[in-house]
C-alpha cells in the first residue's frame, strides 16, 4: 500500500479538477458527491498507509516514496517524494478524516449558494495543498503546500467577496489581510530554506538532519528563528495572529477546515517535523515556548469578551494553538501533536455547531440576541456542549488528556509557564461555558429570532455526532493500553525526555480537573444563577475588560506603525513620482515635439 501513497493527494486533486472543468454541467448533488467522495477516498488511502506502517517496527516506520526528480540544477537537487512516517500519516488522517466530515456537512450548508461549484473546487484544493505540506519529504515540497494552503485560505476567506457588514467590514479585505500577514511568515520560511541550502547543501529532511551537526550555534539559532517567524504566520501566534479572527468572514465550513484540520496546524507540524534543528538551539526553543504561552493567554483573554459566536471560537483557536506551540517549545512534540489531533475533533465540532446556529437563526451570531436555544435546537445544543466540555478540558474528555499532557511537559520545563498555562485553562473553561449558557440557556432575548429558530437536518447533524464521539473519547489515543500516540510518534519526533513519577502525574491531572470544573462553575454562577459571588470574582478583572474588548489594541498598533505609513508612502509615490515626475516627463516630451513641429 505504501507504494500507492500518491493516491492520497491524487483524490482531492481529481475532485477539484472534475468540479472545475465539468461542474457547470453537473447538479449540485453531483458536485457535492464528487468533492466529498474525493476526500473520503483520500482518508481510506490514509488508513491504508496507517495499516502499512503498523506492519513495520520502530525505525522502519519511515518510508520515502520517490516519484520523480523534480528539480536538478547543478548541485541543487530536490526530488518529488513523499515521506510516509508516523507523523505524516497521523496528520494525513486528521486532514482527510475531519476534512471529509466538513465536506459532507458543507454539501447541505452551502446548498443555496450560487457559487456552489467554485466553493467545492477551492475546498478540495485546500485539502490537496495541506496533504502536500504534511507528506513531502523535503522543505521545498513542504513550502509548495505551505503556499497552497495560503492561496486556498485567501480564496475561501474572501469567498463572499461582494459582501460587507459591521462585524467584518468588506469580506474581501479579510481574505487580503490573511494573505498579506501570512506573506510575512512565508518570507521567514524562504530565508530559512536559503540558509539551510547555503549551510548544508541539502533540502531533504533526511540530509538536513544528518548534516545538522555541522551548523554553528549561531546559524542554527538564526534558522530556527526564521522557521518560528513562518510558524507564527500560519499558526496564528504573536505577532502574526491578527489575520485569523477576520477569517470568520468566510463560510462556516471554511472556518472549521482552517481552524481544525488544515492551515493553522501547519506551523505546529513544521516545528515538530524539524525538531532536530531545535535541539541545536535551546534559546530559540525557549522563545517558541514563551510565544506559545503568551499567545494562549492573549487569545483566551480576548475570547472572554467577544459576543460573536464564531469570533469566540476564533480567539479560542489562537489560544489552543498557543498551547501546541508551547508544547513543541518545551520539547513535548508528541504531546503537542496529541493536542493537535484532539483539538481538530472538538474545534471542528464547535464551528459546525455554530454553523447550525447560524443556519437556524438566519445568519445571526450575536450571543446577546440568543437564549434558550436548547428548546429549539436540542441536538445542536448537545453537540455544542460536548465540544465546549472538551475545549474546557473537562475530566475524561479528549481535551482534558491532551491539554494536561502539554501542561505536564511544561511543568517539567518551566514552572512559570506552567502557571500561565493553568490560568489560561481556567479562562478557557469560563469562556467556553459563557457561550453555552448565554446562547442556549436562560430566556430568549429576541422573540422574533427565537420563534423562527429551527434545528438543522441530518446531513448537518450526523457528521457532528461522529466528531462529538471523537471529542469525548479521543483521549484514549494516548492512554497506556497497547500503542499510545506518544510511542507511535517516537520514530518521527524522538523519545520524550519527560519521565514524571506516577504521583506527580496524577497530582497534575487532579489540578487540571479542578481548574476546569472551577471555570465552568464560575460561568454557571455568573450567567445562570446570577450569583453575587461569581460577579465578585469576575469583577477582579473588570479594569482589563476595555483592553480585551479592543483586542489589546494590536490591530490599531499595526495600522499606526505599518499600514498608515505604507499607505502614505504609496500615495506620495502615486502623486510625486508617478503623476508629477513620470507623467510630467512624458507630457513635456510631447509638448516639445509639438513645438518642434
Amino acid at each position: 500500500m505504501l507504494n500507492y501513497a500518491w493516491l492520497i493527494v491524487a483524490f482531492p486533486a481529481a475532485g477539484a479538477l472534475i468540479n472545475l472543468f465539468f461542474g457547470q454541467r453537473m447538479s449540485k448533488k453531483a458536485i457535492g458527491w464528487v468533492a466529498s467522495g474525493a476526500v473520503v477516498g483520500a482518508f481510506l488511502v490514509a488508513v491504508g498507509l496507517l495499516l502499512g506502517l503498523l506492519g513495520l517496527h520502530g525505525e522502519e516506520r519511515a518510508v520515502t516514496v520517490h516519484m520523480w526528480d523534480w528539480i536538478t540544477i547543478g548541485d541543487f537537487h530536490v526530488p518529488a517524494a513523499m515521506l510516509i512516517d508516523t507523523l505524516s500519516v497521523t496528520m494525513a488522517l486528521v486532514v482527510t478524516g475531519v476534512g471529509a466530515l466538513i465536506h459532507i456537512y458543507a454539501t447541505e450548508y452551502m446548498h443555496e449558494d450560487e457559487r456552489y461549484q467554485r466553493f467545492f473546487v477551492y475546498l478540495n484544493f485546500f485539502v490537496f495543498a495541506m496533504l502536500i505540506l504534511v507528506l513531502s519529504d523535503n522543505f521545498l515540497g513542504m513550502f509548495v503546500g505551505w503556499e497552497g494552503v495560503g492561496l486556498a485560505s485567501y480564496l475561501l476567506i474572501g469567498f463572499w467577496f461582494d459582501r460587507r457588514d459591521d462585524s467584518y467590514g468588506y469580506y474581501a479585505d479579510a481574505g487580503k489581510k490573511a494573505f498579506l500577514v501570512n506573506r510575512v511568515g512565508d518570507f521567514g520560511m524562504i530565508l530559512a530554506m536559503i540558509a539551510l541550502w547555503t549551510s548544508l547543501g541539502a533540502l531533504t529532511y533526511e540530509d538536513v538532519f544528518a548534516r545538522a551537526g555541522n551548523l554553528g550555534a549561531g546559524m542554527a539559532t538564526i534558522i530556527c528563528l526564521l522557521l518560528l517567524l513562518a510558524a507564527t504566520g500560519k499558526s496564528a501566534q504573536i505577532p502574526l495572529y491578527v489575520w485569523l479572527p477576520d477569517a470568520m468572514a468566510g463560510p462556516t465550513p471554511v472556518s472549521a477546515l482552517i481552524h481544525a484540520a488544515t492551515m493553522v496546524t501547519a506551523g505546529v507540524y513544521m516545528i515538530a517535523r524539524t525538531h532536530p534543528l531545535w535541539a541545536l538551539s535551546p534559546s530559540a526553543a525557549g522563545t517558541v515556548a514563551w510565544i506559545g504561552g503568551l499567545t494562549a493567554l492573549l487569545g483566551a483573554s480576548i475570547a472572554l469578551v467577544q459576543v460573536d459566536l464564531k469570533k469566540i471560537l476564533a480567539y479560542s483557536t489562537i489560544s489552543q494553538l498557543g498551547y501546541m506551540i508551547l508544547g513543541v517549545g518545551v520539547g513535548a512534540y508528541a504531546f503537542a501533536i496529541f493536542h493537535l489531533v484532539t483539538h481538530a475533533f472538538f474545534k471542528a465540532l464547535l464551528f459546525l455547531s455554530a454553523g447550525n446556529v447560524m443556519h437556524g437563526l438566519g445568519g445571526e451570531l450575536d450571543i446577546r440576541k440568543m437564549g434558550n436555544l436548547r428548546a429549539k435546537m436540542p441536538s445542536t445544543y448537545k453537540l455544542f456542549a460536548i465540544g465546549a466540555l472538551a475545549l474546557a478540558g473537562f475530566p475524561l474528555t479528549s481535551g482534558f488528556f491532551s491539554k494536561d499532557a502539554i501542561l505536564l511537559g511544561v511543568f517539567e520545563h518551566n514552572i512559570l509557564l506552567y502557571v500561565l498555562g493553568l490560568f489560561t485553562a481556567l479562562l478557557t473553561a469560563f469562556y467556553s461555558f459563557r457561550a453555552v449558557f448565554v446562547a442556549f440557556w436562560g430566556q430568549e432575548r429576541d422573540r422574533h429570532l427565537f420563534e423562527h429558530a429551527h434545528e438543522s437536518g441530518p446531513v448537518m447533524l450526523n457528521p457532528l455526532w461522529v466528531l462529538a464521539a471523537l471529542a469525548l473519547i479521543g483521549g484514549v489515543l494516548n492512554l497506556p493500553f497497547v500503542l499510545t500516540l506518544e510511542h507511535w510518534l517516537e520514530p518521527a519526533v524522538g523519545a520524550m525526555e519527560i519521565h514524571p513519577s506516577v504521583g506527580l502525574e496524577v497530582g497534575l491531572l487532579l489540578v487540571s480537573a479542578v481548574v476546569s470544573v472551577a471555570g465552568i462553575y464560575l460561568a454557571y454562577g455568573k450567567y445562570v444563577q446570577n450569583a453575587g459571588w461569581a460577579k465578585s470574582v469576575t469583577n477582579v478583572f473588570k479594569p482589563l475588560e476595555p483592553l480585551a474588548q479592543k483586542k489589546w489594541y494590536v490591530d490599531e498598533a499595526y495600522n499606526f506603525l505599518i499600514v498608515e505609513p505604507l499607505r502614505m508612502l504609496a500615495e506620495w509615490f502615486a502623486t510625486a513620482v508617478d503623476q508629477r515626475t513620470i507623467d510630467g516627463a512624458v507630457n513635456l516630451l510631447g509638448q516639445a515635439n509639438i513645438i518642434a513641429g
